[in-house]
């Protein structure tokens, strides 16, 4: 008997590994908890479709919205843990939104396996031209002299581009008036038109209008120079310490063998990097990054520590 049992468990020793590096062996699902067309979106369709053309099985999206990001999050936290659900999300379900809702139907830190942070992206703090100021300096000084008077848009309430302008606006002692809307674009069209006189959006939303004349970058929002904005400064040259990337990342359900999340890793950390990965990430002003589950973990509970101050501050709450 005793040698049996040795023999067993020399056999699981030997093939637990063995699973992990046959993964995949039949359709993967990949949840996004976002709409078709956004940024989540683009960002796993194309790492999928790399993984797809790489490892010779399926990689199909399957697109579930709702409560900012929470929905899809969910269902990728009670998905079978077996490697064959995984998902991508972004700071909001994987962080903030513990902060903002006063109840989760998942529990971020316990019921998801964190496998790699996939793109960080530049936010930017965008003008309209009209307004008459070109640098951050220019724009305190402006709403200072009239605190309440200014308005902000953001692309809803407790996003990152909502806590963004909060924190620019308690860094710089000043009052601002939030007016959400639904989409990037729509915020955008705001910025434009004047009906608000900021936002901090994300660049690849704020570029084309800038190369048109209509509105004016003021600062990124990443902690150095994008090496993809060059001539922008960031909010810090400026005196403001904010920083706000926007980030996504791959994660499991928790549960998923060790084995098999190490393979997925190693798989989509290489695909990030391929030359046609990093020309189309380019872009749209992202970069990859392929990081550590623990780097991971250590980059939520930053996001966790900075929002949270803020959102105490200014009192954000969801429900």
């Amino acid at each position: 008997m005793k040698v049996l049992l040795a023999a067993l468990v020399g056999v699981l020793v030997v093939t637990a590994p063995a699973h992990g590096q046959d993964w995949p062996t039949r359709t993967v699902k990949v949840i996004v908890p976002f709409g078709a067309g956004s940024t989540p979106d683009a960002v796993a369709r194309l790492v999928a479709d790399k993984l797809q053309q790489k490892l010779g099985h399926p990689f199909v999206i399957e697109n579930k919205p709702g409560a900012s990001g929470n929905t899809g999050t969910d269902a990728i936290a009670k998905a079978e843990p077996d490697g064959y659900t995984i998902g991508l999300s972004i700071g909001g379900p994987l962080a903030v939104n513990t902060l903002l809702f006063a109840k989760l139907p998942y529990d971020p830190a316990k019921d998801l396996a964190l496998i790699t942070m996939l793109t960080t992206q530049p936010s930017a703090l965008a003008v309209p031209a009209s307004l008459g100021v070109d640098n951050v300096a220019a724009l305190v000084e402006l709403i200072r002299r009239e605190p309440g008077k200014y308005n902000f848009g953001s692309i809803g309430n407790g996003s990152l581009s909502h806590l963004a302008m909060e924190a620019i606006a308690q860094k710089s002692g000043t009052k601002l008036v939030h007016i959400p809307y639904g989409s990037s674009p729509q915020a955008m069209t705001a910025v434009i038109r004047g009906d608000v006189q900021m936002a901090v959006m994300p660049a690849v939303s704020v570029t084309p209008h800038v190369a048109s004349g209509a509105v004016k970058m003021l600062a990124v929002t990443t902690a150095k120079r994008s090496p993809l904005l060059p001539d922008v400064p960031t909010l810090k040259e400026a005196g403001i310490d904010v920083e706000a990337d926007a980030w996504n990342g791959l994660v499991a359900p928790a549960g998923t063998p060790p084995a098999v999340l190490a393979k997925i890793g190693r798989e989509v950390v290489e695909a990030l990097h391929a030359p046609d990965v990093r020309e189309k990430l380019s872009a749209q002003i992202m970069e990859p990054v392929g990081n550590t589950p623990a780097e991971f973990r250590a980059w939520i509970e930053r996001d966790l520590a900075r929002w949270g101050a803020v959102i105490q501050a200014a009192g954000i709450k969801i429900n």
